[in-house]
């Protein structure tokens, strides 16, 4: 199965999935645009609409989609319009786009579920959208604090 979310930069969103049991891979990528394959600099420039999101294939007789959406608030502010932290545009977005209508019935009763638990003094604005054509970042981009590390340990090593 797949699910897909956009939670600011990618990176950080990818890397808190990717250790999950039950996650089977997950790349990042551009959803939710009105631009035929974007690459980065299109996206960050907020010419194309596109949000910065993580695809994840998933087990679900592992891991649930509720369990990945519990993750998923908990490691961003659903509360802010457009940004997260310092990163600021459209592309940093709270959206899940849901690939079936399973996924949207649970993402919408769990978006009401946290508005109603009075853990956010302000609204909500996760989108829920409907999943569209997913265009995948540069190699360089994928699993991005793996490399990062890597590379920090090499250089600590020499």
């Amino acid at each position: 199965m797949k699910a897909t979310f956009g939670a600011g930069c990618f990176w950080g969103v990818e890397a808190a999935f990717r250790g999950l049991k039950g996650v089977v891979s997950t790349t990042v990528g551009y959803m939710g645009g009105h631009f035929e394959n974007p690459c980065y600099l299109d996206v960050v420039s907020r010419i194309t609409g596109h949000a910065e999101v993580t695809q994840i294939e998933y087990d679900p007789g592992i891991i649930s989609y509720e369990e990945l959406l519990e993750v998923f608030w908990k490691i961003h502010d659903p509360t802010s319009l457009n940004r997260q932290g310092p990163d600021r545009g459209e592309q940093y977005r709270s959206v899940i786009f849901f690939h079936n209508s399973e996924q949207e019935v649970i993402a919408r009763n769990s978006k009401q579920q946290l508005q109603e638990s009075g853990k956010y003094q302000k609204d909500i604005v996760t989108e829920i959208q409907q999943s569209q054509a997913y265009w995948l970042a540069f190699q360089e981009h994928q699993q991005y604090f793996e490399k990062k590390n890597r590379e920090e340990m090499l250089r600590v090593r020499s």
